[in-house]
């Protein structure tokens, strides 16, 4: 008999997006008259922009002609895109980076799952709580010892290594997910400087960098030391709505080694021999992101998601909710009311003004007791939502 990987048993068994659709569907069938807005997952509503629509139809006419096929390219991703990443990096966070150290992919998500086949076993993950579920999950699938260093209330969902902190490798995402929360510079410079005494790997997820507003690192690679220590995960998901159309990046420098091994070249056999790479149409109207038209209107569409977390912040300030986040990110943390817990809370904004959120014990254990909402829903449906939450207060 063939033998499975047992560790898959200690994941949960259904996800919390799932518990969330079933709870929503209920009360849909229950009330068909009312209308629900969802403000819990973070997809996006706005469309792509026209100049990445345009170079994709392009693209898509040349792979119908002889001349200008393009059949298998290179895993890593085409140059044409990977400069254009080097030059956003240097032109918006005066990050140089070379080219060679950026690999386009599907999505940060997959990255993030994936780059786990670069590290031993033994090394102790450390996650923060509350937490993204894949930093958690990738690494129970394959058996790994998970530690967690706690986000909560007192140290604003941005939790700081100290002398008794133990581990190898260290996720960190800012702007976070779910909460919002970002690190600033000196935040970010005891974490790098963290991992460089202990010889420790940080996995950085940066997927929400182009909400930052304020005068706040959006890449990790802005702190000094950072291209020893630290891998950045990258996506167009939420900065150009491709979250239908998949398209992101890693950044693995060249100065990044361990046991005289370089992690760079580590990822890129990974990659050419478990990865075919990402489509020349994809890859064409993701380069278009980065044009200076394109970018003048992704800002437009990210002002959006903007004006929308305002409309959230103003509305749970004057309710007098604690929260983080909203204004550097499309997430806003807000802390439950009268001690409700987070499954409490889903269930009262269901039934009482119809908007649905997501608990933040799904996050974490230190999650319990908030709960997130986010900023990507249209405007006209923010605006009824934060009416109806502002009527129950």
């Amino acid at each position: 008999m063939f033998k499975i990987n047992e560790n898959y048993k200690n994941l949960k068994e259904s996800y919390l997006f799932t518990d969330i659709a079933k709870k929503v569907n209920a009360y849909a069938a229950a009330h068909p008259e009312q209308k629900l807005i969802k403000m819990g997952i973070g997809d996006v509503t706005q469309p792509l922009v026209p100049e990445v629509v345009e170079a994709m139809k392009k693209a898509a006419s040349e792979m119908g002609c002889k001349e200008t096929f393009h059949g298998y390219g290179p895993e890593q991703g085409y140059a044409f895109l990977r400069e254009k990443i080097a030059e956003y990096y240097l032109k918006e966070m005066n990050v140089k980076l070379d080219a060679d150290e950026i690999f386009v992919s599907d999505g940060a998500k997959s990255d993030i799952g994936n780059f786990t086949d670069l590290l031993d076993n033994d090394n102790v993950i450390v996650v923060p709580d509350p937490v993204y579920p894949v930093y958690v999950d990738s690494n129970v699938m394959l058996g790994r010892k998970i530690e967690y260093i706690f986000g909560n209330e007192k140290n604003g969902f941005l939790p700081l290594p100290d002398e008794k902190t133990k581990g190898n490798v260290f996720y960190l995402c800012s702007p976070n997910n779910p909460t919002g929360a970002t690190f600033s510079r000196d935040q970010l410079k005891v974490w790098v400087e963290f991992a460089l005494k202990n010889n420790a790997l940080i996995l950085f997820d940066a997927a929400y960098e182009a909400f930052v507003q304020e005068d706040l690192p959006r890449s990790i690679y802005e702190i000094e030391g950072a291209d020893k220590c630290a891998v950045e995960f990258c996506s167009f998901s939420k900065t150009a709505g491709f979250t239908g159309t998949r398209c992101g990046y890693t950044v693995v420098p060249k100065n990044l080694t361990c046991s005289g091994m370089s992690l760079n070249k580590m990822w890129l056999r990974r990659q050419t021999t478990k990865f075919n790479g990402v489509s020349y149409v994809t890859q064409r109207g993701a380069e278009a992101v980065f044009s200076d038209v394109g970018l003048k209107n992704i800002r437009k569409t990210i002002e959006i998601y903007h004006n929308n977390a305002m409309i959230m912040t103003d509305t749970v300030k004057k309710a007098g909710i604690w929260f983080t986040g909203g204004i550097n990110s499309p997430y806003l943390w807000i802390k439950c009311p009268n001690g409700m817990s987070s499954w409490e809370y889903f269930d009262f904004l269901l039934n009482n003004c119809q908007v649905v959120g997501t608990p933040g014990s799904g996050f974490g254990k230190n999650g319990e007791g908030f709960f997130r909402l986010t900023a990507f829903n249209t405007t006209e449906n923010t605006i009824e939502a934060m009416n109806r939450l502002a009527k129950i207060y």
